[in-house]
């Protein structure tokens, strides 16, 4: 059994076990969070109905709290001096899977 969850701004494919890094979200280490279904795979049943969705869960245990990767901004002008540099690390969060209860 699968599902397709809706995790921050983008929909992540996941099953029991799974350990994935989404958006982050304000739960501390070991608490768990509920993860809203777009679409539930049990076999070779497929739901996507949003009355039998809405009754669904998904949880996950949140892991740990962690940082993306560095990005660098710059910005500069010609001829007129202007330089301005940035950096940016997006704060995310890394969550287990435990259940998926239909």
């Amino acid at each position: 059994m699968y599902a397709i969850v809706r995790a921050g701004g983008r929909q992540e494919k996941v099953s029991v076990g799974d350990v994935l890094t989404i958006d982050k979200v304000t739960a501390k280490a070991g608490e768990t969070v509920d993860l809203a279904p777009v679409l539930l795979v049990d076999g070779s049943t497929v739901t996507t109905d949003a009355d039998v969705l809405g009754k669904a869960v998904v949880r996950a245990e949140v892991m740990a709290a962690t940082k993306g990767p560095k990005i660098i901004i710059q910005k500069y002008k010609n001829k007129t001096g202007y330089k301005k540099r940035q950096g940016h690390r997006q704060p995310l969060t890394q969550v287990k899977i435990t259940s998926i209860d239909a």
